[in-house]
């Protein structure tokens, strides 16, 4: 009776795996803020990609992990580059897979912000310029969707006029549309070696504005987003469900790094039953509306599921 009336089910078709590819190790290397995910090297792309699409789970988000950083994040814009080397590699093993790349500058730029600096802060309109070539990069190196993480006011609409122009109408944008300055990013920035230091509370949103986080998911779907998101997404449930009740765009909700790490810890020590916890964690996303749970729980999770949990 109860399976019968559930009203909210989790399949591997809802999850997207994050994966960080690293450009300066050879083997796959631990992330110790987060365990049981790994840093891999580009040698390794292929093999993750075809064990996820095997898991059932049917698209990944792409980090660039590298070295060559530099004050602008230039690493990025050309066709030789991390960011397009990962997804030619991914979109090559795995061609059914819908692979999306993480469109931003703070892993590639060697102060950490998520654009250009000028005089200490990040210059919106030159990082918009980057942010439309980033994304045709990513196209032509065979994404399914760009993911605009840098929270600049009109990236959604620089990006699809550059996509647009350059002949890539058919690339969706995933855009990190409400995207809070977050305590819970923490690991991330363990597993990206980022340099950051500061704040990004001028770009990112005010963890106490709820009116505020809605306008900013409608603004992106103006400008041309295909995908709404909230990220974290446990923290801001209430906010993926006003967002939920004002669009009918897919919203996927970011079940970010620390919260990841916080169940891990917990399960680790010994005080929460991991599976029930993750479980019940990705069922609320969805329940509150997310159609799409970004998460790094997914194979794990798809691997329950297909046990009948």
């Amino acid at each position: 009776m109860r399976n019968l009336l559930r009203e909210t089910r989790l399949h591997p078709h809802d999850f997207i795996l994050p994966i960080f590819v690293n450009d300066g190790i050879q083997q796959a290397t631990p992330i110790p803020s987060m365990p049981g995910v790994f840093n891999y090297p580009e040698s390794r792309v292929g093999e993750v990609v075809r064990n996820v699409w095997d898991h059932g789970v049917q698209a990944v988000l792409l980090f660039g992990v590298t070295a060559k950083k530099d004050p602008v994040g230039g690493d990025t814009l050309g066709e030789d580059g991390l960011m397009a080397r990962m997804i030619r590699e991914a979109k090559s093993a795995a061609p059914e897979l819908l692979v999306i790349s993480d469109n931003c500058f703070c892993e590639y730029t060697d102060h950490g912000h998520c654009g250009v600096l000028r005089d200490g802060d990040v210059d919106n309109d030159a990082t918009l310029e980057n942010l439309g070539r980033q994304a045709v990069i990513a196209a032509k190196a065979g994404a399914d969707l760009v993911a605009p993480s840098a929270m600049m006011d009109g990236q959604v609409a620089a990006m699809r006029e550059e996509l647009d122009d350059e002949g890539f109408p058919d690339v969706g944008i995933m855009s990190y549309s409400t995207k809070f300055a977050s305590a819970f990013y923490g690991p991330f920035r363990d597993a990206v070696d980022s340099t950051f230091k500061g704040s990004r509370n001028t770009y990112q949103m005010d963890a106490a504005n709820r009116r505020e986080a809605l306008d900013e998911s409608l603004t992106d779907e103006e400008e041309g987003a295909d995908i709404l998101m909230v990220k974290p997404a446990m923290p801001y449930l209430d906010v993926i469900r006003e967002i939920r009740e004002a669009t009918e765009l897919p919203i996927a909700g970011y079940q970010v790094s620390g919260e990841y790490a916080m169940i891990k810890s917990a399960a680790l020590s010994g005080a929460l039953d991991e599976k029930a916890v993750a479980l019940e964690s990705l069922t609320s996303i969805k329940r509150a509306g997310a159609d799409i749970v970004i998460t790094y729980f997914a194979l794990e999770a798809a691997e329950w599921i297909a046990a009948g949990a």
